[in-house]
């Protein structure tokens, strides 16, 4: 279980259509470039928007989506790791 909290930091914004979602960094943010992912990526960057631990996330998926546990939270971790990459979370 994780237990510490994280969000989308304020430089960076998001954008989410009918199947993509893209997180923007502002001229504030430590990256340039563009982080692009899949509807379900765009629901989890929803959820950043307020604090939120990795478990909630993962909770949130499953309610949301027919899926297994070790496949929604393999796919959480992924994208956590590129927005981690990115700078994107604060923690």
């Amino acid at each position: 279980m994780t237990f510490f909290t994280m969000r989308l930091r304020n430089e960076f914004l998001s954008h989410k259509n009918a199947t993509e979602a893209f997180i923007i960094p502002t001229d504030k943010a430590n990256f340039s470039g563009l982080v692009r992912g899949n509807k379900a990526f765009g629901d989890v960057i929803d959820l950043l928007k307020n604090e939120t631990t990795e478990d909630e996330i993962i909770r949130a998926m499953l309610a949301k989506y027919d899926a297994q546990e070790e496949t929604i939270r393999r796919d959480v971790r992924k994208g956590l790791d590129a927005l981690r990459n990115t700078v994107a979370l604060s923690e």
